[in-house]
């Protein structure tokens, strides 16, 4: 089990994150529209999850505007927004920022992503949402790249996460 910090105090996570080598894990997060994306729908396409626990934050919503402008030019991508925000606040964030070029995904319904992700947050003032991470899985599926970000108060690292979804890592 996992563990970060939120605002220096110790939060446990209910799990691992996939070690990166592995095939990404199933899961099927619902959109603004209410439609359901599955991960093995985007085969064949980079995939980039920035997994945070809320758009209502400034970090979250940092991270969202920041992969935003990085997706828009690249090709042959998809940008996950992955929370446990309801769709209809993840639709609007992205409508009032002009946010076009990622995909806001609520897993709201789906307690597999937690299971398979490992990144539910098991105590602290946050439980029960998502802890700070970015995962990247190449077109056949596999993870290429992961961070857990070891302080939920901070960014990821846009850099390291950006070059591997280019696939320069």
């Amino acid at each position: 089990m996992n563990t970060v910090t939120f605002k220096g105090n110790e939060v446990h996570l209910c799990g691992e994150l996939p070690a990166v080598g592995t095939e990404a894990p199933r899961f099927g997060g619902v959109r603004g529209d209410l439609s359901v994306i599955h991960l093995p729908d985007l085969r064949g396409r980079r995939v980039l999850l920035n997994i945070f626990p809320s758009l209502d934050t400034e970090v979250c919503a940092a991270s969202v505007r920041r992969f935003n402008a990085a997706a828009a030019a690249l090709p042959g991508v998809t940008v996950l927004c992955v929370s446990k925000d309801l769709p209809f606040a993840q639709s609007r964030f992205c409508t009032v920022e002009g946010l076009d070029a990622v995909v806001a995904v609520s897993t709201f319904r789906c307690k597999c992503f937690d299971e398979k992700y490992g990144l539910a947050m098991t105590d602290g003032p946050l439980k029960g949402l998502l802890a700070r991470a970015v995962v990247v899985v190449d077109e056949a599926g596999r993870i290429v790249y992961e961070e857990l970000v070891p302080e939920i108060t901070s960014e990821p690292d846009y850099e390291a996460a950006l070059a591997a979804l280019r696939g320069e890592a």
